[in-house]
């Protein structure tokens, strides 16, 4: 958004104008009789906002059995053991066609590099992290944070949780812009408090306010956000961050339409990390919190609900002053 700011980007730009492996999409259409997987070319390009909107027809497989099938079929690596494995996926619809949670914020980490000339990792720390002072983020971490990290734990069947092995690799193919940063919970209360000050924060302005205003509404139209259905349950229980209510999309947020059950207002925006880390930013009541765990799989009960009580107890508090 800082690059749209600047008119390096445009949110209706074709990226295949900027990234040549984006110029040519195409769409899984199925599987033959043997299991082939059937391709065709996509109807139309696939743009930034496509990207930002999770509507460009890029999915993962952790919550896409065709992808998983198209893996297993071609012996394509995922994405979560090859970065670069995000761009020989097919599109599991044409762009614009519906929502469904993806790769493109992968595929925007490469645009971000590719127009600003930087690595992401560069970009970042230079245009978000230092003016916001959150000195302990960054995809690179020294071996002072590293003894700080926090341990990933597993659910087990009987509730019980068991320490994994979880790192993400310090040499990665890429920086990707879906996922792999580490942090801490003061440094991301500084970019949520940035979001929730219209861009600006402890005096650095990271983007003008009509920019976050346009990143907190509707930008998928007539299209709803569907539920998560797992693929890969290791990784992943179904989710669903508002049963029964119509969702919408923005750039690039979870927006709930009408009052959420825990007290933040309509309007609101909100998602969540796979390790179930969840936060949400409520523009109308001017507050905002998350939470942070390390836990496996995503869409864990047990912290969805805590996530629940402390949403509810800090309303409850704002209620009473």
């Amino acid at each position: 958004m800082q690059l749209v700011e600047q008119g390096k980007l445009s949110l209706d730009q074709p990226m295949g104008q900027v990234l040549p492996q984006l110029a040519a999409p195409m769409v899984l259409e199925g599987f033959d009789a043997s299991g082939k997987p059937r391709l065709r070319p996509a109807r139309r390009a696939i743009t930034l906002r496509h990207l930002l909107t999770h509507t460009s027809g890029f999915t993962y497989s952790n919550w896409s059995d065709r992808i998983s099938r198209y893996e297993k079929a071609t012996g394509m690596v995922d994405i979560a053991e090859s970065r670069n494995g995000a761009f020989a996926s097919p599109l599991e619809f044409d762009p614009g066609e519906r929502w469904q949670y993806g790769i493109g914020m992968d595929v925007v980490g490469k645009i971000v590099e590719a127009v600003s000339g930087q690595s992401l990792e560069i970009y970042f720390r230079e245009n978000i992290f230092e003016p916001l002072g959150m000195a302990d983020t960054g995809f690179l971490i020294s071996s002072a944070q590293k003894q700080r990290t926090a341990t990933t734990y597993a659910r087990q069947a009987d509730g019980s949780l068991k320490a994994l092995p979880f790192e993400m690799p310090q040499r990665p193919e890429f920086f990707s812009g879906g996922g792999g940063l580490f942090s801490t919970p003061r440094d991301y209360m500084a970019f949520l408090r940035m979001l929730l000050a219209d861009g600006t924060f402890n005096g650095a302005q990271i983007l003008k306010a009509q920019t976050v205003a346009s990143m907190r509404t509707n930008q998928i139209g007539d299209l709803d956000v569907t539920p998560l259905k797992s693929s890969a349950p290791a990784w992943s229980n179904d989710a669903n961050l508002f049963p029964g209510m119509e969702q919408k999309w923005g750039l690039s947020f979870d927006i709930n339409t009408r009052p959420g059950p825990n007290g933040r207002s309509a309007g609101s925006y909100t998602w969540a990390g796979l390790l179930n880390c969840y936060y949400w930013v409520d523009p109308v009541k001017r507050v905002t919190g998350a939470i942070f765990t390390q836990v496996l799989p995503f869409y864990d009960a047990r912290v969805v609900d805590l996530y629940g009580a402390f949403e509810r107890g800090l309303y409850m508090g704002l209620a009473s002053l």
